[in-house]
This record gives structure tokens, C-alpha cells and sequence, in this order.
């Protein structure tokens, strides 16, 4: 999902402190709860029968703590305190992530992606979660393998979309599809696009399920978010 894809730019914040305020220390521990419930709950299931169902388990780990931060509201945290509380969730989740990318590249097929005929789609979709969630050499690694691949539809043209926009925030160029937005003021906007003007059409044209102004209008609509660490791009026009 494309909401627990750019949940992870109100992360950016490194670090292992803990939050101080009440409300931010009560965050951090709802994250680290949601991780505790899930490989609680793992741990009471069968072994996985193959690497499929060992993958869709890793995308629950995955997407647990980022379910959490996404539906929190960041105006309940002081200001002062909110720097404190994203550096103890991106604590715990950057070592989960590492933990997941870790076992998931042990299971890295000759083929060199996890084909959505063999794994199967949810197999397939978690697979490239980690990845998004991995750090930039790891997604440089394997956007052009998801690039062939969406041509043959054993890849969503939306998954690899994600990966080749975030990619261009990260190196930073202008996004082409508009997948990725960044929280200032306490709002969510997008980052720059490469081309405005063809941005439908060229989320169309990959097979994205929402349209741009679709997933602008729900960004429009969430809770205030907590500030991106790093400064706005150059041209980047705030209200």
C-alpha cells in the first residue's frame, strides 16, 4: 500500500533515544508492541512450507509498526518532544527492517526477484516492501529488475513505480509517478514532479490503482504528521 510505503519518510530521524513526553514514549511502545504481537503470534504458527509463506510473514513484520505511526496524530506530542519520539520508533524500526531485508536476501531466487507466478502475489507484494523499506543500494540493486520485470506482469508496474520515485527523492531528482510525499507544517505534501502535466497518464500507463489527485486529495486528509527531517527540495513550494 502506498500509505505504508511513504509512512517511512516521517522516519528519517536516526537514532536510538527514547521519547521523554507521555505521549511520545506511549507511541514508541505502541510500535514496539505491535512487532511484540506479531512474532508472538508467529511463533504460535506451524513452521512456514516454503519461502512464499516465510515472506508474507516478514511483510507483516514489515508493515505492524508502520500501521501504528500512520494513524497516529503527531499534534498530540509536544513540538519540543517529537524529534525524541521519531528517533525511538526508527530505532526499533530500522533494526526490524534490517532484520527482515537480512532474511529476506537469504531466500534471493536465481532469478533475482521473487516472480509473482512462483511466489505468489502476496509473497510477491511483501518482497518489495522490504526492499522499499531498505537502504539506497539495496533499492539501486533492484529497480532494474523490477523495471523488466512489470513489463512481463510478473511485477506491479505500481511497485516498481514506488521504487524508481523514491530513488529519485533520494538522489534528489523530481519524482515521475508521484508516489512519494514528505510531512512540513504538518501536512503531507508531494515532492516535486518531473513532469506535472503527464503524471496520470503515466500512472495509468504502469497500471497505478489511484490516480494522482486521488491520493494527493487522501494525503490532504490525514492527521497532522510529524516534520521530515530533511529540508525541502530546491523549488518545493510550501502554503
Amino acid at each position: 500500500m502506498v500509505v505504508a510505503l511513504l509512512a517511512t519518510a516521517a522516519l528519517a530521524a536516526a537514532g536510538s533515544a527514547s521519547a521523554t513526553s507521555g505521549e511520545g514514549a506511549a507511541l514508541v511502545a505502541a510500535v514496539q508492541a505491535s512487532l511484540d504481537e506479531v512474532r508472538s503470534r508467529q511463533a504460535m504458527l506451524p513452521r512456514p512450507r516454503d519461502d512464499a509463506e516465510r515472506i508474507v510473514r516478514l511483510g507483516e513484520l514489515d508493515q505492524a509498526p508502520r500501521a501504528v505511526v500512520t494513524r497516529f496524530d503527531w499534534s498530540r506530542i509536544p513540538a519540543g518532544d517529537r524529534d525524541a519520539a521519531l528517533r525511538g520508533v526508527a530505532a526499533i524500526v530500522d533494526a526490524s527492517d534490517h532484520a527482515d531485508l537480512t532474511q529476506l536476501l537469504r531466500m534471493l531466487p536465481s532469478e533475482g526477484w521473487f516472480l509473482k507466478s512462483r511466489y505468489g502475489p502476496d509473497a510477491a507484494k511483501a518482497a518489495f516492501l522490504i526492499v522499499q523499506h531498505a537502504d539506497l543500494d539495496t533499492q539501486r540493486r533492484f529497480l532494474p529488475k523490477l523495471e523488466a520485470l512489470a513489463r512481463t506482469g510478473e511485477v506491479e508496474g505500481e511497485y516498481m513505480a514506488g521504487m524508481s520515485d523514491r530513488i529519485a527523492i533520494s538522489e534528489g531528482r523530481p519524482q515521475r509517478y508521484g508516489s512519494q510525499f514528505r510531512c512540513d507544517g504538518g501536512k503531507w505534501r508531494p515532492y516535486p514532479l518531473e513532469n506535472g502535466a503527464e503524471v496520470e497518464k503515466l500512472r495509468r500507463d504502469v497500471g497505478m490503482h489511484m490516480t494522482f489527485a486521488e491520493i494527493a486529495a487522501f494525503f490532504r486528509a490525514q492527521p497532522p504528521c510529524p516534520q521530515t527531517s530533511s529540508p525541502p527540495p530546491p523549488g518545493m513550494k510550501l502554503d
